[in-house]
């Protein structure tokens, strides 16, 4: 069986997530192609779509948000997502019972003794007016009779696990700072969410495994797991296997693949990219050796925006004060400080912030290189 070393898998990866090459597909092909941007900060899908399309504009994710092509909703681990409306309503049911059981997890004694059917079935009737709410507006109009649980507590029940929600525009467009107006997706969208369909063998599961691997693999099931927050889909890779290829990592773990995906050859050079905070390339796994050093995984679950250097994670990056400040986590040489420097010119000029300095820190002395843009 062949071995895929750490190199390989992050070039795949790269591929995969268009980050070897930037791709010229449209913007709600590139969100289906990913299975999602996770969207918790609304900007970041933006700079992330950025790193992987040419010549992306942000008006291309404006208007897939306002046409409805693409929808802000809690769907994989319980995070807001960015995906395609055929997306939210294909995969929605098979993600409600994890939804649920994520919020009781962690509002387990707060939520004790409450039936969540008759909970739900309140929310809905509130929501049948087709009016957006926020989420306190929703709790406030039935929390007389829940009155036991936090606002927060019931308010987050409804919109991320009991009630299909999208969180609608102006939330989540371009430079705009708007609070979270909910509606039920189907509402929205204005279809129904496809129900789950009989049979054995799992097939949504069957379509987010492949879809997975297409963005993401070769990959364990560990990893598929750790994307979506499903338990696994061990009936879906069951039914799948006999079409999937198999590979083993260097710690003897079994990926499985598409047999058809592209694998490039691990020499392949890769290019500087900016990543957004909580990016799909690093949190779509469970092992994230293939693209971040052990000592610095805290930065992927953190909040981090990073720099692939060589395909790695290699530097962090902020904007404040009208400069793009970049840390690298180690020394970069000369060839690496230009290309790193040519892509954050190219970034200054797409986020459009009025950035006036690039400071990187060369770590290699006490002094920081600092060049006008």
């Amino acid at each position: 069986m062949t071995v895929l070393d750490s190199r390989a898998l992050n070039r795949t990866t790269l591929a995969r997530q268009h980050l070897l090459t930037r791709s010229d597909t449209s913007v709600p092909e590139a969100v289906a192609h990913l299975c999602g941007l996770q969207a918790q900060e609304p900007q970041e899908p933006f700079i992330g779509l950025w790193s992987r399309l040419s010549d992306f504009k942000p008006q291309q994710l404006d208007d897939a948000l306002t046409n409805r092509t693409v929808v802000r909703t809690h769907l994989m681990r319980r995070t807001v997502h960015l995906v395609t409306s055929d997306d939210a309503l294909a995969w929605r049911a098979r993600h409600d019972t994890m939804l649920r059981q994520r919020v009781l997890g962690t509002y387990r004694r707060e939520l004790a003794g409450i039936d969540l059917d008759e909970v739900a079935a309140a929310g809905r009737t509130v929501m049948a007016d087709q009016q957006p709410r926020t989420m306190r507006e929703l709790v406030q109009a039935v929390e007389e009779r829940w009155p036991g649980p936090p606002r927060r507590v019931l308010g987050e029940l409804l919109v991320a696990a009991l009630i299909p929600m999208a969180q609608l525009p102006p939330r989540g467009l371009w430079q705009q700072r708007a609070g979270v107006r909910n509606l039920p997706l189907t509402t929205w969208l204005r279809r129904d969410i496809d129900p789950l369909p009989d049979g054995d063998g799992d097939p949504v599961g069957q379509q987010l495994l492949r879809r997975y691997l297409a963005a993401y693999g070769p990959a364990a099931s560990v990893d598929l797991r750790a994307w979506c927050g499903l338990a696994g889909l061990p009936a879906a890779v069951k039914a799948a296997r006999e079409e999937l290829v198999v590979f083993r990592d260097e710690r003897g773990r079994e990926l499985l693949d598409l047999p058809d995906a592209p694998r490039p050859h691990p020499d392949t050079p890769a290019p500087v990219r900016f990543l957004p905070a909580f990016d799909n390339a690093i949190l779509g796994y469970h092992d994230r050796s293939r693209i971040i050093d052990a000592p610095h995984l805290g930065l992927s679950v953190a909040g981090h925006r990073t720099v692939l250097v060589d395909g790695r994670v290699t530097a962090t990056w902020t904007v404040r004060n009208h400069q793009l400040d970049i840390s690298p986590l180690r020394p970069l040489t000369a060839l690496e400080q230009e290309a790193v420097h040519a892509e954050a010119q190219d970034l200054t000029t797409f986020l459009d912030e009025d950035i006036e300095h690039i400071q990187l820190d060369t770590k290699t002395d006490d002094h920081a290189l600092h060049v006008p843009t």
